[in-house]
């Protein structure tokens, strides 16, 4: 197969390097030339729900939907937790879609419909959804930027919580802690985001500055993919930190250097202070004879 690597080594040979946020949800920071922002590169509009789905979801009425998923990699809750989150959302006005594997739980209202699989984007794209209750996956998070929806934050691992984070910094997002979870603080997160105004129009700025791009993320992607492809990588566009050892990276040739040059210059200084001691001692002593 060939000699053993490391990951890091593997990463350092990457031409380009195609990064899945965007400005919309990133802070203001220097990044290298072979960096390329396709944030929501699988976003696109909503399409029409399926017919029960859309049944119930026209049922809301004024007071909307909320659309509910924790992502593909958590399929199953404790009991104590899925009761807890069915107690809240039964106590919402809205309607809730909830993408959930596990056992039903015993407090769901009847206002709650479970589902294996929901059509996400499409529901976050539909003009009644309220709210979104996000685990803070990035295909999640930049659905509701693509569509103007308000979170509600239930980070658990990975880049959720840095990604739930940037949401509450950009104001279109209210956090809410997994492993302390009561059914109040869901109820009173929900309410935040849907009743004050502020948290709505944030997401919407957001989503403006998401839309308004001179070329869409998922072309973006394509062109630096075969921009690659083209010339046989972009060499022109990689620093030369890939090629420095760790020593070199770390400047400590410089300092060991730096570090020479300074005991050489002290050593100097040193010696020169104990000949010119020896001389006045030398001239001192002549003149007492």
């Amino acid at each position: 197969i060939g000699r053993p690597t490391t990951l890091c080594e593997t990463m350092g040979k990457a031409e380009i390097w195609l990064i899945r946020t965007y400005w919309d949800i990133e802070f203001p920071r220097p990044f290298l030339p072979n960096f390329e922002f396709v944030g929501g590169l699988h976003c696109q509009p909503a399409k029409p729900l399926p017919k029960e789905m859309e049944e119930f979801v026209q049922s809301s009425g004024e007071h909307g939907i909320v659309v509910f998923s924790l992502g593909s990699m958590v399929d199953n809750l404790t009991d104590e937790k899925s009761n807890v989150i069915g107690r809240a959302l039964s106590q919402l006005p809205q309607k809730v879609l909830w993408r959930y594997k596990g056992k039903k739980p015993e407090t769901l209202g009847s206002n709650t419909r479970i589902y294996d699989w929901i059509p996400q984007n499409d529901l976050l794209g539909h003009p009644l959804t309220k709210a979104f209750i996000t685990h803070g996956g990035t295909n999640g998070i930049y659905e509701a930027i693509y569509h103007g929806i308000p979170m509600v934050g239930i980070p658990m691992f990975a880049d959720q919580p840095d990604n739930i984070a940037h949401m509450k910094a950009k104001g279109a997002a209210v956090e809410v802690d997994f492993s302390t979870l009561k059914a109040q603080d869901l109820i009173d997160a929900l309410n935040t985001v849907i009743n004050n105004s502020t948290y709505k129009e944030n997401a919407l700025r957001l989503s403006k500055i998401h839309h308004d791009q001179p070329v869409k993320p998922l072309d973006r992607a394509v062109f630096w993919i075969e921009f690659v492809m083209r010339h046989k990588g972009a060499k022109h566009l990689r620093p030369a930190a890939h090629h420095l050892t760790w020593y070199q990276y770390h400047c400590l040739d410089v300092l060991a250097f730096l570090f020479t040059c300074a005991a050489i210059a002290v050593f100097i200084l040193v010696k020169c202070c104990l000949f010119c001691c020896r001389r006045c001692g030398r001239i001192t002593k002549r003149k007492k004879e």
